[in-house]
């Protein structure tokens, strides 16, 4: 199938999962990730519609991003460690995956350099699982009051990745305490934190029913990931 294909099977899949929730279509973002993918490949996505973009590393997104077209918008979704936190903020509109208030401040510190607001979503470890990132979901509650303080990045909610798992219902219930987190977390900070960024190529559906309102699709979109291209990490100063 090509990529105009498999986008529209994408948008069909969501449109069913949001009228089996009673959802509307227009509510759920779809994130389009483009980790190992060339810039010719998001320039083709952009012709065809689709406008946000995750990546997963700093170093093949400094590579990526110039060369895509203007029109696209850029997420970070993957591990962000503190000393790239200069570059991300400048490559991205948005930070998916803040887990932690050290690397929130370093984050605060560049973009206050910059003259730039960001937007960012808290990652959260909802099973804690050892293999993963993310906020423990109670240090997180106990912490949400200072996350929502910093003055150059705006907290608009908060993003998941669950379990691999080969019937997405199982993991329905993961889905589901991180939309109670955030309600929780909402009533605690005193302002809405609208966005859930959880489901990806395998899960999504579930992802919606449980009130995700944006989805990470990368194989769904794009087919099986090439393999990465080998980039040279830059020296530490």
């Amino acid at each position: 199938m090509s990529l105009g294909d498999n986008i529209e099977s994408v948008r069909k899949r969501i449109a069913a999962a949001c009228v089996k929730s009673g959802r509307n279509p227009d509510g759920i973002t779809l994130l389009a990730v483009t980790k190992n993918q060339p810039a010719a490949v998001v320039a083709e996505a952009v012709s065809l519609g689709l406008q946000i973009f995750g990546e997963n590393r700093v170093q093949e997104a400094k590579l990526k991003i110039p060369a895509s077209p203007n029109r696209a918008h850029w997420h970070f979704i993957g591990h962000l460690q503190s000393n790239k936190a200069r570059d991300a903020v400048a490559l991205f509109e948005a930070i998916e995956s803040v887990d932690s208030l050290e690397l929130a401040a370093e984050l605060e510190r560049q973009a206050d350099k910059r003259g730039k607001t960001i937007q960012i979503l808290a990652e959260v470890n909802v099973v804690g699982e050892a293999s993963k990132f993310g906020w423990n979901p109670t240090k997180l509650a106990n912490e949400i009051v200072a996350l929502g303080s910093f003055r150059h990045l705006e907290l608009h909610g908060m993003m998941t990745v669950a379990p691999y798992a080969r019937n997405p219902e199982t993991v329905r219930p993961v889905f589901k305490r991180l939309r109670e987190l955030r309600d929780r977390c909402s009533e605690l900070l005193g302002a809405p934190l609208p966005t859930l960024s959880m489901g990806m190529s395998g899960d999504f559906e579930v992802a919606i029913e449980e009130g995700s309102t944006l989805v990470r699709i990368g194989t769904g979109l794009f087919g099986a990931r090439p393999k990465p291209v080998a980039l040279c990490e830059e020296s530490s100063p």
